[in-house]
């Protein structure tokens, strides 16, 4: 086959390979994939971003002592002794506000007067709430006394200075957004979110709400894995459908790699005679697919594609398959891509409360739900173990992970589950 214009993106060669477990095949596509070089945004356009380094304050917070409240800046032995019968009363030497520097040092038997968030004055050792006071402005009536550092905002009470206020990986919302104003950032380094190019493969599809031909079936793959993506934290183009047709296939691909981190086909990776994204990528020396030890999902394949080694990960086109697969290959992918930790989903302990019966040498991922309400988590199987019942993968938010050594897990075991998105409210 020759090479498309534009690049030499198509070599010849075919390899069969044995099956593989699915540590080998996650650990190949891992080693293909890094995290994508840093941005530096403006604050504003940095929400919703993952830091890409920790961010180090190089100031406290808050920079100065202030006062937490409005009221009066006093030394604590000038007012020990205030209350409702015998109040004290002190000659007020000035006003400090907000933003300014104090100009004036409290002596003993005097006070200033200060705003919240103004500069404690020199010699003050507390603040008088102006609730505790008659308001006075030339001389204040104090009724009830403070304890030291009453009212006061200690400099680097918050941050200190040196001090790491976030780590790299950290998704900025708006409390992080607010601290990095805080600490003076009008800039930050983030990682881009990884583009990827979503495509259907199958002269069978056609799109929702078209009318069904005999043998024709709507695509809900490309819909599925580009909301998957999306849900990853990374931008996602839904191409929609491929023919199998070897040329709309090679120029599908080339075409969408100008704007791709990555790229995802479902279907046609199987070993029939109409699998043509295996047929086709097969000759290009740089995709290898494998048989992995897993149910539902085991045809898999991964490489790179084009002149920029784009890697591209091919998954099987039932509903249940491609979308396991996401969730045990293409997910650690992005989240590799996205230089964020950890790579996989967490997996808990939970009590069976339904049998399983898994084939031998295969790891089986179970649909499931997870309820994790009392002392011990419970998880139930979900539907039967078909790779087409995407009726039942709606339904789920687990898998129940069966070890490729067991055949049968009963009613009441323990068993390792990998939590997904919850998707009741």
């Amino acid at each position: 086959m020759s090479a498309p214009q534009g690049g030499q993106l198509w070599a010849s060669g075919r390899r069969q390979h044995d099956p593989v477990s699915v540590e080998e095949h996650l650990e190949r596509v891992l080693r293909g994939v890094a995290p994508l070089a840093p941005l530096d945004l403006v604050l504003a356009e940095a929400h919703g971003r993952l830091l890409a380094e920790d961010v180090v304050s190089a100031t406290a917070l808050p920079p100065f002592d202030n006062s937490s409240m409005d009221g009066y800046a006093v030394r604590v032995e000038d007012v020990a002794g205030a209350s409702e019968s015998t109040p004290v009363t002190l000659p007020v030497v000035g006003d400090v506000p907000a933003g300014t520097a104090s100009p004036y040092t409290v002596q003993p038997g005097f006070t200033a007067r200060v705003m919240t968030g103004a500069p404690l004055p020199p010699g003050a050792e507390a603040v008088v709430p102006v609730e505790w006071t008659d308001g006075g402005v030339a001389a204040v009536v104090v009724r009830r006394a403070p304890e030291p550092g009453q009212y006061v905002r200690r400099r680097g009470e918050d941050v200190a200075e040196g001090e790491t206020v976030l780590r790299a990986g950290t998704r900025i919302g708006p409390p992080q957004v607010g601290l990095l104003a805080a600490v003076g950032r009008p800039r930050v380094p983030v990682r881009p979110r990884p583009r990827v190019v979503v495509m259907s493969t199958g002269s069978e599809l056609v799109e929702p709400g078209q009318p069904l031909a005999p043998g024709q079936i709507s695509d809900s793959n490309s819909f599925m894995l580009t909301a998957a993506v999306r849900e990853a934290g990374c931008i996602a183009y839904n191409v929609g459908i491929v023919p199998d047709e070897r040329r709309v296939l090679l120029d599908a691909i080339e075409d969408q790699l100008i704007r791709a981190d990555l790229v995802i086909t479902t279907g046609g990776v199987s070993a029939g005679a109409y699998d043509m994204v295996k047929d086709v990528l097969s000759r290009l020396g740089t995709v290898r697919f494998d048989r992995v030890r897993m149910q539902p999902g085991m045809p898999q394949g991964f490489g790179v594609v084009g002149p920029d080694s784009t890697p591209i990960i091919t998954l099987p086109g039932n509903p249940v398959s491609a979308f396991v697969s996401f969730e045990v290959f293409v997910r650690p992918a992005l989240r590799r891509m996205l230089g964020v930790e950890p790579l996989q989903r967490p997996l808990v302990r939970a009590v069976l409360t339904e049998g399983l019966r898994s084939p031998a040498g295969k790891r089986q991922y179970a649909r499931a739900r997870l309820d994790a309400s009392g002392p011990r988590p419970r998880v139930a199987p979900v539907g039967g173990p078909g790779s087409h019942l995407v009726g039942d993968l709606a339904l789920s938010d687990a898998l129940v992970v069966v070890p490729e050594d067991v055949t049968e897990v009963p009613a009441g075991a323990e068993v390792d589950v990998m939590v997904l998105e919850r998707r009741r409210a």
